[in-house]
């Protein structure tokens, strides 16, 4: 593996040992071993979009390997003065060890990757946001004991969440259930890639039908960074679209509840629900950091 694109990249096998490397991490810092793996690794770190989580989960793990973060914002370089995205993957590779990008186009990661000599991480895009499913899948994993067979449910957006959860769900064997409207559907690329599992995957504007029976449910925001000129009409789209308690009610009844965050309660999910689940939730943004440091290692470290 020698970049970290879109888990439509990875083999389950790749998946798999990740989130094992990253559960060994997590029990490094629970336990208070040092793991400086990344000592004297210089890892870039491209912000187009900005975030919270992934600023701050990416710094404070290249931290516990040993190496060192840099912040580049876009707009206060040249990455967002116009200087072709070729261009910069060869400078930044003469300079560091490793690129994070947080960007809209998925394209400019795969540039990015094309032309750099270094290991390219994908931050989060329009397309996809696979290190927030990596620690999806760890955080489920963890609670469940096991993916294989358990049902996952994403409701709302057919966003880049509901692109990365349906292929790393569907590659670790679970089953994959969206519900979201008909206007608002994953990517054709991810429905061509789901439509090879058969029954395992099922799209529905009905989510009752989608959460019926439901190991896990996640959802996210209903407008996105980007899109908040929208926010009125996808209001409108998405009423009924809520994670709430009359759809828990046809869920299992140990039905986990994750959310990518920030979280809108009241909107895309009501606040009882995710206090009642407040630790699950939270457990999933703190896997954002075990997660990424397990890329950065394998990528980086050259883990084997």
């Amino acid at each position: 593996m020698k970049h970290f694109l879109k888990l439509l990249d990875l083999s389950t096998e790749e998946i798999l040992e990740l989130l094992d490397l990253a559960d060994l991490l997590k029990s490094y810092v629970k336990e208070g071993k040092p793991h400086p793996f990344l000592q004297g690794k210089t890892l870039g770190m491209i912000f187009e979009k900005s975030s919270t989580r992934t600023r701050v989960s990416f710094e404070t793990g290249m931290y516990q390997l040993g190496g060192h973060a840099l912040f580049i914002s876009a707009k206060d370089s040249q990455v967002g003065r116009g200087e072709p995205t070729e261009d910069t993957a060869r400078v930044l590779s003469r300079y560091l060890d490793g690129i994070m990008i947080r960007t809209f186009d998925q394209e400019e990661v795969e540039k990015l990757a094309e032309y750099g000599s270094i290991p390219i991480i994908n931050g989060l895009t329009d397309f996809c946001h696979p290190c927030q499913v990596m620690a999806d899948l760890q955080t489920i994993r963890e609670h469940k004991g096991k993916l294989t067979g358990l049902k996952m449910c994403f409701i709302g957006d057919g966003n880049n969440m509901a692109n990365s959860l349906i292929v790393g769900g569907l590659k670790v064997g679970m089953s994959v259930s969206i519900g979201c409207p008909k206007n608002y559907q994953p990517d054709q690329r991810v429905l061509d890639f789901a439509a090879a599992y058969g029954d395992q995957f099922q799209m529905t504007d009905d989510v009752m039908e989608a959460a019926k029976g439901a190991d896990v449910i996640l959802t996210d925001v209903w407008a996105s960074m980007g899109q908040e000129e929208e926010k009125q009409m996808r209001e409108a789209a998405f009423a009924g679209f809520q994670v709430n308690s009359q759809m828990m009610a046809v869920a299992n009844k140990d039905c986990m509840v994750l959310h990518c965050l920030p979280a809108h309660r009241g909107e895309e999910i009501t606040a009882d629900v995710f206090e009642a689940h407040a630790d699950e939730i939270f457990d999933e943004a703190e896997n954002r950091l075990h997660a990424q440091k397990a890329i950065l290692v394998k990528l980086m470290g050259g883990r084997k």
